[in-house]
């Protein structure tokens, strides 16, 4: 019953996806029209015979197929859909391009003709654009726009219907312990998925407690078959503990019998889980991948090129700058102008990271290398101490970045020797070195400088390295300059 509901959902969301994007292609034939003074207006028959709308459906509605937009996933969040929503139009905008161009320019025409007159062309960005261009580029705002806000009524409805205990998804879960009862917690605190925990089956062949987490145990292992034929549910979890997982591939194959979804819940804290997990397949093997570098591929070639760019336009800027703090390092006290330290960066190699010297020489010795510097530290020299204050000391970090040892963006890099350290002492340290080292992160933009909690520090920058984006990277670059310079726990 579930399932047919399921497919009558799935035909009354496509049709009124395929409404919304002729609602948008005759949303930017209305733009195109009003923007530009063209002879005469269609009559109506003409106007619902736009032939944009002919090839705009079926397109969109084969992309939105393609990013699995059609597919029952409540466990999904709304942000989730939205992305993939704006994928799809984006998708779906290349391809009728290329369509259009195949077919002919006067496919977006209502009587295909050539635009002589200055009044049927509108100037963007100093640049004049025929109608049809203009229609295009309306459609492909509106497109996203109206599906968008299509989709999250859509799944606001949903919700409150769930909410109200209506169209509800009823599971089980195989594994009695503290996983599967932070899995029923989890779910109950979402009740917008509409997944409702009917019972628990324990991960041992007998059950030895009547419940987990205010629902029943209905049995264990051995009795699998059995109830799930007196109990049917439409979806099953299996989570059990990680000295248990050796029976999952046998719980798999009796679960085979039944018409049931499942899936797995790994016990492993989130936080040193990636974003998200992919699954590739070498000669049939499948292969899972639980942890990498999220800067492989084209989103690590694109922030190399946004350091190098954005490094060499800062050294532009703080050039002059960056003259006077040396003359005044240089007269402050007697010793060089950069000081160099070894630092753990990418994959854990080390390289010498640079700064502008900010405590009194000696020789033989790096600069803080017994201990940090702490408030009022006396071998913090007088322009040092003003450097630190103002974080200027990082700018030849500049040239660490132009070298690609360091990014502008990341968690900061630490000496060998505490790297080392911590990497024994603080569970997960080590994934840090995921991504290259940066002059500023998202631990420091949030405060977390100088002597504040390592704990805490170390928080944030895993959250950096499993949700890494451009976007986010573009977001602690922009928050650098209002909290990354001056701050008090800078000394």
């Amino acid at each position: 019953m579930l399932k047919q509901q399921h497919q009558l959902f799935v035909f009354l969301l496509g049709a009124f996806d395929a409404i919304v994007v002729a609602a948008a292609c005759y949303g930017a034939w209305g733009i195109r029209r009003t923007l530009l003074t063209e002879p005469p207006l269609p009559d109506w028959e003409s106007y619902f015979k736009q032939p944009l709308v002919l090839f705009a459906v079926p397109i969109t509605l084969y992309m939105l197929w393609t990013f699995r937009l059609y597919r029952p996933r409540r466990d999904r969040s709304l942000l989730h859909e939205l992305v993939q929503v704006g994928k799809a139009s984006v998708g779906a905008m290349a391809a009728l391009i290329v369509v259009l161009w195949a077919v002919g320019s006067g496919a977006i025409e209502s009587e295909p003709r050539r635009i002589d007159h200055a009044d049927q062309y509108v100037v963007v960005a100093g640049r004049a654009l025929d109608a049809g261009r203009v229609q295009l580029m309306s459609l492909g705002v509106l497109l996203p726009l109206l599906l968008g806000g299509h989709r999250a009524l859509a799944r606001i409805a949903l919700r409150e219907v769930r909410r109200r205990g209506k169209n509800l998804r009823h599971v089980a879960i195989i594994g009695d312990g503290r996983l599967g009862a932070i899995v029923c917690r989890t779910l109950d605190r979402n009740p917008w998925t509409g997944i409702h925990v009917s019972y628990f089956i324990s991960h041992h062949e007998t059950s030895s407690r009547p419940r987990c987490a205010n629902r029943p145990v209905a049995g264990g292992l051995a009795e699998l078959e059995t109830i799930l034929s007196k109990f049917p549910v439409d979806s099953v979890y299996i989570a059990v503990p990680t000295a248990r997982s050796a029976i999952i591939p046998r719980v798999l194959q009796r679960l085979e019998k039944f018409v049931v979804d499942v899936r797995i819940v790994p016990d492993v804290q989130a936080r040193y889980l990636p974003q998200s997990m992919a699954v590739a397949e070498l000669d049939g093997m499948p292969i899972l991948s639980y942890r990498e570098s999220p800067l492989y591929g084209l989103g690590g070639m694109q922030k190399r090129v946004i350091d190098f760019l954005g490094a060499i336009g800062a050294l532009i800027v703080f050039g002059p700058l960056m003259a006077i703090i040396a003359i005044c390092v240089r007269l402050g006290s007697p010793g060089p102008v950069i000081f160099r330290q070894r630092r753990v960066g990418l994959g854990g190699e080390t390289f010498s990271i640079y700064k502008f010297r900010t405590m009194y020489h000696v020789e033989d010795e790096g600069e803080g290398s017994l201990a940090w510097t702490k408030r009022g530290d006396p071998r913090v020299t007088p322009v040092g101490r003003w450097l630190r204050r103002t974080s200027l000391d990082e700018l030849p970090q500049l040239f660490n970045v132009l070298r690609g040892e360091m990014s502008l963006v990341g968690p900061r890099p630490e000496r060998p020797e505490l790297a080392e350290q911590f990497r024994e002492s603080w569970r997960g340290y080590m994934i840090r070195q995921h991504v290259k080292a940066g002059m500023t992160g998202w631990a420091q933009v949030n405060g977390l400088r100088g002597d504040s909690s390592l704990r805490k520090r170390l928080q944030y920058d895993l959250y950096y390295v499993k949700h890494w984006s451009l976007g986010l990277d573009l977001r602690i670059l922009w928050m650098t300059i209002f909290k990354g310079f001056v701050h008090p726990n800078a000394h």
